[in-house]
C-alpha cells in the first residue's frame, strides 16, 4: 500500500497547524518498527485525562482499530477506510452526529490523520494483483509514532495513582492506631491513675489528632495527603512512646511497692505532674550524662514565652502552665516534621523540659532553619558535649526582640 500525501481535509473542514504537526510526527515513525495496537490503546485509556480525550472518543478509536486487520501497527501505511455506517455499528450504535464530533476530537488530539479522497469518500484502489495501492480514510500512523509517549504518560498516571493509594493507606492505618491507643490510655491508664494532669494530656492529644484530621481538604492533593500522613505518623510514634514510658513507670512502681523499700509517687515527676514547674527543677533529677549539667540554668515559663512567643500560635487557649507548653510543642514537632528518633534523642540527653524549650526556640527561628530535625540533632550533640546552655540562648532571643533605644 502506498501512503497518500494529501494534507488538507475535504469540504468545509479547515486545515489547522495542529493537523500539520500531527502529519509531521507521523513521518518520523520507524519504518521497521511494529507495536501491538491494543497495548497502545490501553495506554491511551490510562492517560486519557492528560491527553484531553473522552471515553466516547476512545470508543470511536477502538472501532477504527478493529478495521485494521493486523494485531500490530507497523511502519508501513496504516490507513483504514470504513464508512460512517460501519463505524457506527462497531461503536455500539453511536449516532452519526456524535461519531463525527468524536472523530474530529481524535484528529485535533493528533491521534489520527484524515486522508480524504477528491470527493471526500473513504475507499481503496487495488492493483491488478488485488493488493491495495492507494487508500483514503483515517491514517493511524500517529499512534505508532507516539507510542513511547503514550506508554510514558500511562506509567506516570499509574505511579501517581499508586502513590495516592499508599498515602491514603498510611493515613487510614495511622488514624486507626492513634484512636485505639488514645482509647486504651483513657480506659486503662487513666483508670489506674486518674490524675487530672494525665487526663488532660490525653484529651489534648486527642484534640490535636482531631485538628489534623479535620484540617484535611475533601479533595486533597498527593502532596497534602503525604504531609498529613507524615504528621499522623509522627503523632502516632509520640503517643506510642508515651504509652511505653507509662507502662515502664508503672512496672517499676509496682516492684518497688512490693519490696516495701519506701513510699513514693507511682509516677516520676515530669512536666505534667504539677504546675507550675520550672525546667531548673527537672534538671535536679539524674540525667544519662553528667555533661548535660550546663543546661541547668534557672528560667521560668514566663521567660521562655517572652523569648519564644511564636509557640503561642500552636495552641488554641494560650499557655498557662507547663502542661499547655508541652502540648503546644507536640503540635509544633508534628508540623515541623521532626522525626520521633530526633525527639527521643533530645529527651534522653537534655530531659523533657529542656528539649521542649529547644523546640520553642526552633519555632521562633523557623524562617532561618532549613531542617528543624537536623537542627535539633545538632543542638543535642552540643548538649551532650556540655557546650549548650539554654539560659544565654533565651536571653539573647529576648534582647533580639526588644526595640533598640535611640542613641544606643
Amino acid at each position: 500500500m502506498q501512503i497518500h500525501r494529501a494534507t488538507s481535509p475535504f469540504g468545509r473542514r479547515t486545515l489547522s497547524l495542529a493537523q500539520i504537526a500531527s502529519q509531521a510526527i507521523a513521518k518520523t515513525r520507524p519504518t521497521t518498527r511494529a507495536f501491538p495496537k491494543w497495548e497502545i490503546y490501553q495506554a491511551l485509556c490510562t492517560a486519557r485525562a492528560r491527553l484531553g480525550i473522552s471515553e466516547r472518543a476512545l470508543a470511536v478509536l477502538n472501532a477504527l482499530l478493529t478495521f485494521h486487520p493486523e494485531t500490530t501497527l507497523s511502519g508501513e501505511a496504516i490507513i483504514v477506510f470504513p464508512s460512517n455506517e460501519q463505524l457506527s455499528r462497531r461503536a455500539h450504535g453511536m449516532p452519526a452526529s456524535t461519531l463525527r464530533r468524536h472523530l474530529a476530537i481524535l484528529v485535533e488530539a493528533g491521534l489520527i490523520i484524515r486522508r480524504d479522497s477528491p470527493n471526500g469518500k473513504r475507499y481503496a484502489r487495488r492493483g491488478r494483483g488485488g493488493s491495495i495501492e492507494l487508500a483514503y480514510g483515517f491514517d493511524l500512523a500517529p499512534l505508532l509514532a507516539r507510542a513511547d509517549e503514550f506508554i510514558r504518560l500511562a506509567t506516570q498516571v499509574e505511579d501517581a495513582a499508586r502513590s495516592l493509594k499508599l498515602a491514603r493507606e498510611r493515613i487510614t492505618i495511622c488514624r486507626r492506631d492513634i484512636s485505639k491507643m488514645i482509647a486504651v490510655a483513657q480506659r486503662e491508664l487513666m483508670a489506674e491513675n486518674a490524675a487530672e494532669e494525665q487526663s488532660q494530656m490525653w484529651l489534648d492529644l486527642h484534640a490535636l489528632y482531631r485538628d489534623l484530621i479535620e484540617g484535611m481538604p475533601r479533595r486533597a492533593t498527593l502532596e497534602q495527603l503525604e504531609m498529613l500522613a507524615d504528621q499522623l505518623s509522627t503523632l502516632a510514634d509520640d503517643i506510642l512512646n508515651r504509652l511505653e514510658l507509662q507502662i515502664k513507670t508503672a512496672q517499676v512502681s509496682t516492684i518497688e511497692s512490693s519490696n516495701e523499700r519506701h513510699i513514693q509517687k507511682s509516677n516520676p515527676e515530669s512536666l505534667l505532674d504539677s504546675e507550675p514547674v520550672t525546667p531548673a527543677r527537672l534538671d535536679a533529677e539524674p540525667t544519662p550524662s553528667s555533661r548535660t549539667a550546663a543546661l541547668g540554668s534557672s528560667y521560668t515559663l514566663g521567660t521562655v514565652l517572652q523569648a519564644c512567643p511564636g509557640i503561642l500560635d500552636y495552641t488554641r487557649n494560650g499557655i498557662a502552665n507547663w502542661r499547655d507548653f508541652l502540648s503546644a510543642t507536640t503540635l509544633a514537632r508534628s508540623i515541623l516534621r521532626i522525626s520521633p528518633s530526633a525527639w527521643e534523642e533530645a529527651q534522653t540527653v537534655m530531659g523533657e523540659a529542656q528539649a521542649a524549650v529547644i523546640i520553642a526556640c526552633i519555632v521562633q527561628r523557623a524562617a532561618n532553619i532549613n531542617s528543624a530535625g537536623g537542627y535539633l540533632r545538632s543542638l543535642t550533640r552540643k548538649a551532650e558535649a556540655g557546650q549548650l546552655s539554654l539560659g544565654p540562648i533565651l536571653m539573647a532571643q529576648i534582647h533580639t526582640r526588644e526595640p533598640q533605644k535611640p542613641g544606643a
